[in-house]
C-alpha cells in the first residue's frame, strides 16, 4: 500500500469528495550510489554555509524567498501553508475538456485519488460522469509547496491525477525543422502511406504494458549478479530509511449540491471543510540485491 501524501478534496461546483492522494509512479532507475575509490566509502551531499564553509544541519536551514539583492523573507511550512489553507488541501476543478484535446507534452506526474470514508458515492458519481461524458477535469492542486495545473482523469476504479506542465513551461516547436504537413509538399506518395498505414495496422495490438521490458536495467543488474556471485564486490555501510504516516477527513451531502452548482450557485461557498495535512514523507528505496556478507551495489 503507498504512503498517503495528503488528505484533503475534489472540489467541483459545490460538491466536496474527500479523498486522499496516492502517488501513482515509483522510480525503477538503475540508482548508483558516489563512492570514494580510495576507501569505498559513500560520497554523500553536503550542506555548507556559503559564506563560512562549514557545515549546517538540517534542522538549521529555512525556506528564504529573496524580494531583493542579499534580503529575504523567511517562511515555515505552516506559514506557506496557512497563506492558503484550501489550495494545500484540494483538488479544484476549474472547467471539464475532452481528454483529447490534452497534448501529451504537457503531461508530467501521475497520482491517484481515493475515496475517503463516505466519499465514496460521490467519487463513483463524478468518476462515471467523466468517462460517460468523455470529458477529464481541469484542476489546481498544491503538492507540497508548489501549485501544478493537473488533468483529473478516469481510468478503470480510480480517479487519477495527472499534473500538467504550465503553458509557460511548454516550448512550441515553431523553431524546429519539421517536414510540412501537407503530404505532396512533403514527398509522400500515396503508396508510401498505403504501405505505412498496412504496417501500423499488422503491428497494432491491444496496449499491454506488461509486455514491454527495461532491457537496458536488466542486463545491466545482470552483470551486477555476475559480480556478486564472482565474490567482485566491495562493503559499505548501510544508511537506514524512514517512514511516516497521516490523518481523517471529513464529506458533504451531494443531491441539493448538485442541483445547486447546476442553477450556478457559489462554487467556493460552504463545500469545503477544513483538514489538516502533513508533508509527504521522503523514503529511500531499499536495495535491490542482497548478498551474504551484506553488501552495497558497486
Amino acid at each position: 500500500m503507498p504512503r498517503v501524501l495528503w488528505k484533503g478534496g475534489i472540489n467541483f461546483g459545490l460538491v466536496h469528495i474527500p479523498v486522499a492522494l496516492y502517488s501513482g509512479a515509483k522510480s525503477d532507475a538503475l540508482d548508483f550510489d558516489w563512492l570514494d575509490k580510495r576507501d569505498m566509502k559513500p560520497v554523500g551531499y553536503k550542506r555548507i554555509n556559503k559564506d563560512t564553509g562549514k557545515d549546517v544541519e538540517k534542522d538549521d536551514i529555512v525556506r528564504g524567498f529573496q524580494y531583493e539583492e542579499g534580503r529575504y523573507v523567511v517562511l515555515s511550512d505552516e506559514e506557506i501553508k496557512a497563506a492558503n489553507v484550501k489550495s494545500t488541501q484540494s483538488v479544484d476543478i476549474l472547467a471539464f475538456v475532452d481528454a483529447a484535446d490534452i497534448p501529451f507534452t504537457y503531461l508530467e506526474t501521475p497520482y491517484y485519488l481515493a475515496p475517503s470514508p463516505r466519499g465514496e458515492k460521490v467519487y463513483a458519481l463524478l468518476r462515471e460522469t467523466l468517462k460517460r461524458t468523455k470529458k477529464v477535469g481541469i484542476a489546481t492542486v498544491v503538492i507540497q509547496t508548489k501549485q501544478h495545473l493537473a488533468a483529473l482523469i478516469p481510468s478503470g476504479p480510480a480517479l487519477i491525477l495527472n499534473t500538467l506542465r504550465w503553458a509557460a513551461e511548454v516550448r512550441p516547436f515553431d523553431d524546429l525543422s519539421l517536414p510540412q504537413e501537407n503530404l505532396k509538399a512533403a514527398g509522400v506518395t500515396a503508396k508510401e502511406l498505403a504501405m505505412a498505414e498496412q504496417l501500423v495496422a499488422d503491428m497494432t495490438q491491444k496496449w499491454d504494458p506488461s509486455r514491454y521490458k527495461d532491457t537496458f536495467r536488466n542486463d545491466i543488474m545482470a552483470h551486477v549478479k555476475r559480480k556478486i556471485k564472482a565474490g567482485d564486490t566491495e562493503t559499505v555501510a548501510e544508511i537506514p530509511a524512514v517512514e511516516s504516516v497521516e490523518p481523517s477527513s471529513n464529506v458533504i451531502d451531494l443531491t441539493a449540491l448538485l442541483q445547486r452548482s447546476l442553477r450556478g450557485g457559489n462554487v467556493r461557498k460552504s463545500a469545503v471543510t477544513t483538514i489538516k495535512k502533513k508533508p509527504p514523507a521522503v523514503t529511500r528505496a531499499a536495495a535491490e540485491i542482497k548478498a551474504q556478507p551484506k553488501r552495497k551495489r558497486a
